[in-house]
């Protein structure tokens, strides 16, 4: 995903870099941005390349640096996703939470003073620990749902490119018309320049929205999930194991025999059943989605939602889809 690095920023800076390399960092390398999904044969991930958590926080640190200059700023981006457990949002729908999804977040400050490394980096610096362990801090980093932040920026392009929605030149230039404005409280917020881009890169946004909430995926997340729950009850995994990397636990879940025969059914799902009602045989799962949608702001004329009746449309098509019916697969 370093293709999508280049047009957040011309060059990673030598801070970048060096907090980078930090082995709570390196851990993300191996922690999928897909969350599990892309282990199936669904066609939906069939054709998907390697994404990591590592190649997103890097990309989200970019872009904060880019637009602010600000190194407090670009590590708290780098670091809010260091926390993420293995299989990511997996890890919320075993905890019960995937609708908030607020259960895999906590943590940073802790995990960052724990390291070493990091606390050596930040004392060459000059940098408090409490200045870079809460990207929620920072507006331009984050904000709430559905306005533009570079969190949301970065796993939209990031997906886009991924499942073959948008070219890289397609990315460049929506990336380009991009400033800092201030929102409607008169905070800081990722916006674009012309209306035409504005509109361009909500309806893309809204591509990736449908994927995050497709059947194939919350049948996915709600399987492994309970996977994993069964693992662990059987002590196969543990705790420490979800805060590791995927290999080894998949290697560690695999030498198990009844372990190993339902993670070989998960990786063989490929196709999709539904039912509006619970069938009396089988494995069906009936799952909520959390919907995210991004409504940016263009400069001058608010956000698309208000203006672009179709945008506006979709949108509320997307805010109000039924997930009730009842899911298997095979």
């Amino acid at each position: 995903m370093n293709q999508l690095w280049e047009i957040y920023h011309n060059d990673i800076p030598d801070f970048l870099h060096r907090f980078a390399a930090v082995p709570p960092m390196e851990r993300l390398k191996e922690v999928g941005m897909n969350c599990g999904c892309e282990y199936t044969r669904f066609p939906l991930f069939a054709d998907i390349g390697p994404y990591s958590r590592y190649d997103h926080s890097m990309g989200v640190a970019l872009i904060v640096w880019h637009f602010t200059g600000s190194m407090e700023q670009t590590l708290a981006a780098l670091f809010h996703d260091v926390t993420t457990p293995t299989f990511a949002h997996v890890v919320d729908f075993l905890h019960g939470d995937h609708l908030r999804q607020e259960s895999t977040e906590a943590g940073v400050a802790e995990c960052l003073a724990a390291s070493p490394e990091v606390c050596a980096l930040l004392a060459e610096y000059d940098i408090a620990l409490d200045d870079i362990s809460d990207y929620h801090s920072y507006p331009v980093a984050d904000n709430d749902a559905p306005a533009l932040s570079a969190d949301r920026l970065e796993y939209t392009m990031g997906n886009l490119f991924n499942y073959g929605f948008a070219s890289l030149e397609q990315l460049r230039g929506l990336y380009e018309d991009l400033t800092v404005g201030s929102d409607e409280q008169n905070c800081p917020e990722l916006m674009f320049c012309t209306p035409e881009k504005a509109a361009e890169f909500a309806r893309l946004a809204l591509k990736t929205a449908r994927v995050y909430v497709a059947d194939e995926d919350r049948f996915a997340m709600e399987t492994l999930a309970q996977l994993l729950r069964q693992t662990m009850e059987r002590g196969v995994l543990t705790n420490a194991d979800l805060c590791g990397t995927e290999p080894p636990l998949i290697e560690k879940l695999c030498a198990d025999g009844e372990c190993a025969a339902a993670w070989e059914v998960f990786c063989g799902y490929s196709r999709i059943l539904r039912s509006t009602e619970k069938p009396k045989n089988g494995f069906w799962v009936q799952v909520d989605a959390k919907r995210r949608w991004i409504d940016p702001l263009s400069e001058g004329h608010g956000r698309v939602s208000k203006w672009d009746a179709a945008v506006c449309a979709d949108m509320e098509a997307f805010r109000t889809q039924d997930f009730s019916c009842w899911l298997s697969a095979e």
